[in-house]
Order: C-alpha cells, then structure tokens, then sequence
C-alpha cells in the first residue's frame, strides 16, 4: 500500500535557505523550460517527446539525478493529460510553475535514494546538491545539504520520491515523503458482507449494508461554510485593483476552504470504514456520479457538484481508507436508485421533495438511504430490510458523532426523531433517525 508523510523543513542558516532556494528555483526553471517546448509541439502537431537534452544543462545545479526526476515528473504530467484527453476529458496541457517576472512555484523532486531521513528528537534530512552549488556553498565533494524536519512520520516503510516545497503562505518549505506500506493494518479477518453508498452533497454519504445497517451523514452546515467562504473570496476580489486577480488573504482563503472540506472527507472515509469493518464488510459499492455531475444546471447544485464537492477525490480517498482494512471499493452505476420504489420498482409514480421519497403505492422514506438500499439490491441478491434505525452523523469541526437529543429537537423543522441509542461503547452520544420519517432541504 502506498501511504504519505508531510512535514517542514527548516534551513539551519541564512545561507542554506539561499541554497535550497537555488536549488528548487533551478527545478521550477527546468520543469518551464520542458513545458515551454513541449506545448509549442503540441500545439504543432508534433510529438512532444522529442525533446532537448534539459538534464545535461542543469545537472550542475541540481544534480543529474534531480534533474532526471523533474524531468520524469514533467513526463508523467503529460501521459495523464494524453490519456484523460483519450478518454474524452476537457481537459488542458500540463501548465507552468509561475514565471521569472512574477515568481515561480518553488518545487523539486528527489529520488528515493538521494535523501536520507533520519527520524527523532531531532530529525534531520539530507539531500543531494549539483557540484555548481557545492561549490558556490563551499560544500565537501560528497557533502549534501542537512536540514532540520519539524514532525513525525505517520507511515513507515520503503521511501518513495520526495517533493520538497517551498509553501508561499504560511513561509515555509514541506516535504511530501510517498512510502510503502506492506500489508493492511487490520489483523483479523473479513466477513462477506457487502455495502452501497449514495453520494451527495446535503447528505454526503448515505450506506446501506447486508447486515441490515444503515449510517447517514449530513453535509449542509459543512456546504454551508462552504458557501460563506466562497462568499468572502469574491467580495475580496471585487475590491482589487484593476489587473489583480488575487492576494494573499485569498489565496489563503482557498486552501482553508479546501483543507477544511478535505478534512472532513477524510475523517468521514475513516470513520465509515471503522463502522464498516466492524460489521464484516469486505466490499463497497459506489454510485459513478459521472452523468449526474454533467447534468446539474442549478446554479446552487452546480457550486456542490462542481466546486464543493470533489467526487473523484473523495471516491480517492475512499478506497485507499479501505484498502488498510482489506475492503474493497467498486464504482457501478447507480441510474434511478434515487427515484425507484423498493415497494413495487416503480420510477415514475415516486416523487422526491427535499430528502423524501414517496410513492402512489403508499411508501414513503428518505430518499438518500432509500437510494443506497436500492442501489445494494442491484449487486446483491439476499438483502434484509433494514432492522435498526439508521444512525444519523453530523461533523462537528473535529469528527463524525450521532446527533443528540437535544440537536434533534432542534432540528424540528426537518422532521428527524432519533430514537434508541447505539451499542457501540466508544460512541455514547450515538442516536438513531426513523427512515420512514421525512427530513430536510433538499439534496
């Protein structure tokens, strides 16, 4: 399994942060240069391959096996754009790391056996630098650069590639350390027990198991901050001056937007596969939004499908979560589960308003976990009504928990009663939502 660490780098001088400085800038000057021709070839019809000898020039500064691997990054970038644009994506050829007039993104690649990490109370990585900066620097011949780390590693295992980075708004320089991980973290053994997941973006995931389970968790206030961001962002930009598209209080906007959703998702796959684990699942059905994400013409529905909502990386997300408790995630289509009666089959006597889903043949339920019990059936044959009440999870900043009581009576006005309490014992603020009961705004 391949798994990251991320921590800071700290320079232990003046003059070695002048050097990495030279060094990540050569990087960022190699990668534009390759780009540059690259894209004038396609853009003529010509193999972008055929290319001039760029390690050749700067292996003075950075080494020839840095400027192997930026190179080898570079080509990476366009295979994936060749083969999305084969698979009929619009999608654009790989772009610049900024420019010399405005400044470039400061990034490099180092091979896995360039490096060495040394892990403690004062950990330390050393790297390999070209003989020009040796020289410059007053280096040994065989000296690479030793700077501080700030963290600890999460993963353990065979090295990977390290990117090393220079992070413009909080000034500081990261490293992402790719490491492989050998079997999965769990110890006992599977039961056959399958699972289907109904994504969206007010209820962002809805899960239905062969047990008779069922787990749903909300996402409005979480797409509502979304919003209010994406609110902030623009009022920012309405006061820049002429010919500025951006600033650092923007840009630092963004990626509190985006980390704040990505760590929601993420403690949301963990937590869903804890669960899941627990009842023997071993594999996990998900709908392919593919068509539904190009059929939205909602202006609101459009800003969760397409900006709020990053399905590919979440479904990402999702698989390589399960993948350390030897669950398997399958995406399958999921056409007209959410409008499907699983009374009488029926897709055109149902009607969904808001998080309900009703029929002429009497049945009503919540649409979302109606969906994902439908979508269960299509793939497995024998599977139970469900017994227990759904349990109903809502994030709170820090992690997925139950809806109390108390939240539930405040939440009057969307219907939800939750009753009973769950049995697992690490989660006593565990309540349960009646699936037959209507709930909330719309999906």
């Amino acid at each position: 399994m391949r798994r990251v660490n991320t921590f800071t780098v700290v320079p232990r001088s003046p003059e070695d942060e002048e050097l990495l400085r030279r060094l990540l800038d050569a990087s960022a000057s190699l990668w534009n240069e390759l780009t540059y021709e690259r894209r004038q070839q396609f853009f003529d019809g010509e193999s972008v391959w055929d290319t001039a000898d760029y390690r050749k020039q700067y292996v003075g500064v950075l080494g020839s096996a840095t400027a192997q691997q930026v190179i080898r990054k570079n080509s990476e970038a366009w295979r994936s754009f060749f083969a999305a644009r084969d698979n009929g994506e619009d999608t654009a050829p790989p772009g610049y790391w900024g420019n010399e007039d405005d400044g470039r993104e400061l990034r490099t690649y180092i091979r896995n056996d360039q490096y060495t990490l040394r892990w403690g109370d004062c950990s330390t990585i050393e790297i390999t630098v070209g003989s020009d900066l040796k020289d410059k620097y007053d280096m040994g011949y065989r000296e690479r650069l030793t700077l501080d780390v700030r963290g600890r590693p999460k993963w353990s295992g065979d090295q990977g590639r390290l990117e090393l980075y220079y992070d413009e708004l909080s000034d500081q320089f990261r490293a992402i350390q790719p490491v492989t991980v050998e079997g999965s973290r769990q110890d006992s053994p599977l039961a056959n027990e399958t699972a289907a997941l109904d994504i969206g973006a007010n209820n962002i995931v809805a899960c239905t198991t062969t047990t008779g389970q069922q787990y749903l968790y909300e996402g409005r206030e979480l797409f509502e901050r979304f919003r209010d961001t994406t609110r902030e962002i623009a009022r920012l930009q309405s006061l820049l001056e002429d010919g500025r598209y951006t600033s650092k209080r923007i840009r630092r906007l963004y990626r509190r937007r985006t980390r704040r959703r990505d760590h929601a998702m993420g403690a949301l796959a963990r937590d869903l596969m804890e669960r899941l684990y627990e009842e023997g699942v071993s594999t996990v059905y998900v709908g392919d939004l593919t068509d539904v994400l190009e059929t939205h013409w909602s202006v609101r529905v459009n800003a969760k499908t397409h900006n709020f909502w990053a399905f590919r990386a979440f479904i990402n997300r999702l698989a390589c979560t399960a993948e350390e408790y030897g669950i398997t995630v399958e995406v399958r289509p999921e056409a007209w589960t959410s409008q499907e009666c699983p009374n009488c089959g029926s897709t055109e006597d149902t009607t969904r308003h808001r998080d309900t889903l009703t029929c002429t043949c009497g049945f009503e339920g919540h649409a979302d976990l109606t969906a994902s019990e439908t979508f269960l059936r299509r793939h497995e044959s024998n599977v139970p009504r469900p017994m227990a009440r759904p349990v109903c999870l809502k994030w709170d900043d820090h992690q997925w928990s139950a809806l109390t009581r108390r939240a539930a009576s405040r939440s009057h006005t969307r219907n939800l009663r939750f009753l009973g309490t769950s049995s697992r014992a690490h989660r006593p603020n565990e309540e349960h939502t009646n699936p037959q009961v209507t709930a909330g705004e719309s999906a």
